[in-house]
């Protein structure tokens, strides 16, 4: 058997497969296998989340994955670090990660326990084309012809081309005869052409941001909001980003209308700001402002407001509410997002209908499987993802 791609999907494959006495070939392209698993979660590896269900998942064929996923839970997927000597803990959301905190123990102890099983993995591997001839998969590599009987993809997705993320895996997969799902970028910063943005680089603030596409509310998220240079990141962005990827491909208009104070209730909000109103004081009022907002927001609230007051003591309830509004509904239009390479994730890849849920091999070409993210599935951010990549790559059954 020959894995290509050393990943999360790979890696565990290899093992399971090598456990139960196959002799297992795992190719990697980069120089170092897990690179992906090493920078997750800053570092501290997001190895899975407490709480997956079908809804934190999304694909064009939810069916196949609520088939994988039955009956391998996060219990399931913990059982096996346990067997490699990998303790979790949880975290935030449910996310969970090694005890040691280090990504780069989850990568160490997975490739001792494949080397121990018996894996062979070759560093430096790229392979350049594939054929099947005889019921005989062979593969051209740089470091020669290797061939096998059983083949797992699992190369994973353009996400990240800096860490290995590529389309070799879809080429071959298509060459093959299988159907792709477009991809685009998930789990990804969004651009904005809005020239106030830069002036607000470096503004984090706890807010709500809600989607509207050629001007329809379709969704909203809390959490962070990050103002950048190109537009805006954030743990709300990012979750945003798969339906926004989605849209802009097809050529929608998007918008997001941020709530800076999500916190405060329109009423409570305006209540607040009359309260603090000292008819006497010639307080400018971007100055006045500050009392409540980063200074570096206030001109695009003034702005965006189209409040003409100078100073405090102009204040009135008209101009309170101007003022709310636009700190509940600051308006940022959104042209792109930062692409492939600063994505997480991709949505789409190969189309799941194609593909056996029990043991994740081709309905088209027997002994060929695929495992990870080159399926056409993607997770939401906080460890769904790897759960995703552990699942598929224990349900690979070469037998």
């Amino acid at each position: 058997m020959i894995i290509i791609g050393a990943g999360a999907a790979g890696l565990v494959a290899a093992i399971v497969n090598a456990r139960a006495g196959r002799q297992v070939l795992l190719l990697e392209q980069n120089s170092r296998i897990g690179k992906k698993i090493l920078v997750s979660g800053n570092g501290k590896c997001n190895i899975d989340n407490k709480y997956t269900n079908i809804t934190r998942f999304h694909s064009q064929n939810l069916s196949f994955v609520e088939e994988v996923l039955k009956g391998y839970n996060f219990q399931v997927v913990e059982k096996f670090f346990t067997s490699i000597g990998l303790t979790l803990i949880e975290g935030k959301e449910g996310k969970m990660f090694p005890m040691s905190l280090q990504a780069s123990s989850v990568v160490e102890l997975l490739e001792y326990e494949a080397k121990s099983a018996g894996v062979e993995i070759h560093s430096d591997c790229k392979v350049t084309g594939i054929d099947k001839k005889n019921d005989i998969f062979r593969l051209e590599t740089n470091q020669g012809t290797k061939t096998c009987d059983k083949l797992l993809i699992s190369s994973g997705s353009p996400a990240a081309p800096q860490l290995g993320g590529s389309d070799s895996g879809y080429a071959f997969a298509t060459k093959m005869g299988h159907s792709l799902i477009p991809r685009h970028p998930s789990l990804v910063q969004l651009c904005s052409d809005e020239t106030w943005v830069k002036a607000c680089a470096g503004v984090k603030v706890a807010g709500l941001a809600k989607l509207y596409a050629n001007g329809e509310y379709i969704t909203e998220k809390k959490g962070d909001l990050l103002f950048t240079n190109y537009g805006i990141s954030g743990l709300a962005i990012l979750d945003l980003s798969r339906e926004i990827s989605t849209r802009l491909a097809g050529f929608d208009y998007c918008e997001l209308s941020l709530d800076l104070l999500p916190e405060f209730s329109k009423e409570k909000l305006t209540n607040l700001l009359l309260e603090r109103i000292n008819n006497e004081s010639e307080k400018p009022i971007g100055l006045w402002l500050q009392g409540v907002l980063n200074k570096k927001l206030i001109h695009i609230i003034l702005e965006q407001s189209r409040s003409k007051v100078k100073k405090e003591s102009d204040l009135n309830r008209k101009e309170i509410n101007k003022l709310v509004h636009s700190i509940k509904n600051l308006k940022l239009s959104i042209s792109n997002t930062k692409g492939f390479k600063s994505a997480e994730v991709s949505t789409g890849g190969i189309d799941t209908t194609e593909v056996h849920a029990h043991n994740m091999e081709s309905k088209l070409v027997p002994d060929l499987f695929f495992a990870g993210e080159i399926l056409d599935v993607d997770g939401d951010r906080g460890g769904f993802n790897f759960h995703w990549a552990w699942v598929t790559g224990m349900r690979v059954n070469v037998e």
